[in-house]
């Protein structure tokens, strides 16, 4: 199992910790990580966009003049695309752009970051984030010391303290555990998390099978290993 350093907000090792290989040495898969972010911007659309047809467009329908003689154009009704204030072609209309994979390609997808952040040492394991007061300043004053531009901070949600402190700072977001996502780690260069945090993220997304048990070794596995 891979193990990572645990730091403390003065950049102090207290000690080591060893990760899930299931979730945090998994393989990169980077179609599944396209996918998600892909499903992820389409969700934030608002899709309200909408213009008028010509038969939502105000006015008679009745032809304008007579179809010959005049040395005009064959006018039709001035609803018609072709008239100034007629209504659009295939004009758009509200819809919903929401795209949701399978719950399965989305944990697939944050065990592929995750582990890529281990693999690029882009991981940093916090022992706590304790703050005494919502001070934006000394949430600056960790990321400084961690070599942070952009990064997320996990933590738990009861750490009200800390949520505040990060709510101020644009280039960095706190996000619990369950609100981890594939969109932001990928903008972010590091992923602070706590020890907590960390044990979270493994329970929730340790691979299973389909009856929500975790997955185990197959029989053929375990023979081969009794007999070698």
């Amino acid at each position: 199992m891979p193990k990572v350093d645990v730091y403390d907000i003065e950049r102090k090792k207290v000690g080591e910790l060893e990760l899930d290989e299931a979730v945090f040495g998994a393989e990169v898969k980077p179609h599944l990580l396209h996918e998600v972010v892909r499903a992820q911007l389409a969700g934030r659309r608002a899709g309200t966009h909408y213009a008028k047809e010509r038969a939502a467009v105000r006015g008679s329908t009745r032809k304008l003049y007579r179809q010959k003689g005049t040395g005009r154009a064959r006018r039709g009704q001035r609803r018609s695309p072709g008239m100034r204030g007629g209504g659009r072609t295939k004009a758009p209309v509200p819809r919903d752009y929401s795209i949701r994979p399978p719950r399965q390609v989305r944990r697939a997808a944050l065990r592929s970051a995750l582990s890529l952040f281990r693999q690029e040492g882009r991981l940093v394991v916090l022992d706590r984030f304790p703050l005494a007061e919502a001070k934006t300043r000394r949430v600056v004053e960790v990321l400084d010391r961690f070599e942070v531009d952009r990064g997320v901070i996990c933590d738990a949600a009861v750490n009200a303290t800390l949520r505040l402190a990060v709510r101020n700072l644009a280039r960095t977001v706190f996000l619990p555990p369950e609100g981890l996502n594939v969109y932001d780690l990928l903008k972010a260069d590091r992923l602070l998390v706590t020890r907590e945090s960390v044990s979270a993220l493994a329970a929730a997304l340790r691979p299973t099978t389909r009856t929500g048990k975790p997955k185990t070794a197959t029989r053929k596995t375990k023979a081969a290993g009794q007999g070698g």
